[in-house]
């Protein structure tokens, strides 16, 4: 059976020498994905780990599965990467529909909106992208309980949690 640390190291093996947006080893943004997602199990960590290797790598589903990924990480996997031609909004309302999916992209989300990464980026690409995660928690927040998020966003991005209160706080009005 295949452990965490065996689908690291597939992880880490496959976006070896890539470097994130602020020029950072990419396994770190995995890593911090993978841990805000510890609450839910070791499948969705997994899932975690290679949420961008189908994307970034020359690793397709086959080889994941092949290398002893089961079967339902792969299909988070799937859920999350880009298809050519699909829209990102359209991308996140397709991930709303699974629950998995739409808590690993919630941890992507959280990692990639931590105030300290974006420092490093110049102001307009840091205005955009700041944009583009708020607009992308519009849609993803309310596919998920207040608690899984706010699960996540304690361990990913504590700064978030302002932005949760607010959503505690629709839902207490509407439930």
């Amino acid at each position: 059976m295949l452990t965490l640390a065996d689908v690291d190291a597939l992880a880490a093996g496959a976006h070896a020498g890539q470097l994130d947006k602020i020029g950072e080893p990419y396994i770190g943004h995995l890593r911090a994905v993978s841990a805000g997602l510890a609450p839910f199990g070791v499948g969705l960590q997994m899932a975690g780990l290679l949420h961008d290797v189908l994307e970034d790598t020359e690793l397709g589903a086959d080889d994941l599965l092949r290398a002893g990924v089961p079967l339902g990480v792969v299909a988070t996997v799937r859920r999350v990467t880009k298809e050519p031609g699909v829209a990102y909004r359209a991308m996140l309302q397709q991930i709303t529909t699974d629950h998995s999916a739409t808590l690993l992209k919630i941890a992507d989300n959280a990692h990639n909106s931590l105030p300290a990464r974006a420092a490093r980026l110049a102001a307009p690409e840091r205005e955009r992208l700041a944009a583009r995660y708020r607009a992308a928690r519009e849609l993803l927040w309310p596919a998920a309980s207040p608690a899984d998020v706010r699960a996540i966003v304690e361990i990913v991005n504590p700064s978030l949690l302002v932005e949760l209160t607010g959503l505690d706080a629709a839902v207490d009005l509407d439930g």
